[in-house]
């Protein structure tokens, strides 16, 4: 499978670290964060990246090149004004393959992507959402409800908690997402593409045992900092 990383964002809470570069470009364990993200990928036969820029994309862009270093092939696509989650998908169509793993450029989760790969094909739906039982060992809330039993979300709530599950920062999807979703312009994929998915049944769920870590603000950057030498070659 492909995997599709988003990361047009400002950064804005760790500056003054992402001044002049983008936040996935941050250094962690000698090594910008982006570039462990896409070597824990690799373990897992994942040869095809496509990396959506925004802010400082140019950075990213000089760094990574073509991949070969990291023995992958990336390609990128940049936004020239911010589109949200959704918008840079959109934006990106045709570079996107028929099914890909979608992640975020600030988060890390340490699963095995080959079974969550596997996961999704037997599943047949139009995307998975990986998830995680909170146990209130990060500081995002509860937001996703499930369908225990045909592992199926049937809630999802950004800024809710409450619910059993919290989204993990991973989705399984397959390219026909984009007929769900409006032609251009800046949209959030949460607000506009999860309840499509939700409300048709299209949005099979996948519980990771593992947790998340995101870099969002400087003391989570050294939260994982801390960790992350397990999960790291």
């Amino acid at each position: 499978m492909q995997a599709v990383i988003l990361c047009g964002g400002l950064g804005t809470r760790l500056r003054p670290l992402t001044l002049n570069i983008p936040k996935p470009m941050v250094q962690v364990a000698g090594r910008p964060f982006m570039e462990h993200q896409l070597r824990y990928l690799a373990r897992f036969g994942i040869e095809d990246a496509l990396i959506l820029t925004g802010y400082k994309g140019e950075v990213v862009e000089e760094y990574f090149g073509g991949g070969g270093s990291l023995g992958l092939r990336i390609r990128y696509s940049r936004e020239e004004e911010p589109l949200g989650t959704g918008g840079a998908l959109v934006k990106a169509g045709g570079l996107l393959g028929e099914r890909f793993f979608l992640l975020y450029g600030d988060s890390f989760l340490p699963m095995d992507y080959g079974d969550a790969a596997r996961t999704f094909d037997d599943a047949g739906r139009m995307a998975m959402m990986v998830i995680y039982d909170n146990a209130d060992d990060t500081t995002v809330p509860n937001n996703v409800g499930i369908d225990e039993d045909a592992l199926m979300v049937i809630d999802y709530a950004k800024h809710r908690g409450g619910m059993s599950y919290v989204e993990a920062g991973v989705l399984a999807l397959r390219r026909e997402v984009l007929e769900l979703m409006p032609s251009g312009g800046a949209f959030s994929m949460e607000e506009v593409l999860y309840p499509r998915l939700i409300e048709t049944g299209e949005m099979a769920a996948y519980k990771s045992s593992e947790r998340f870590y995101d870099i969002g603000t400087e003391g989570r950057l050294r939260e994982f900092e801390a960790v992350c030498g397990r999960y790291l070659d």
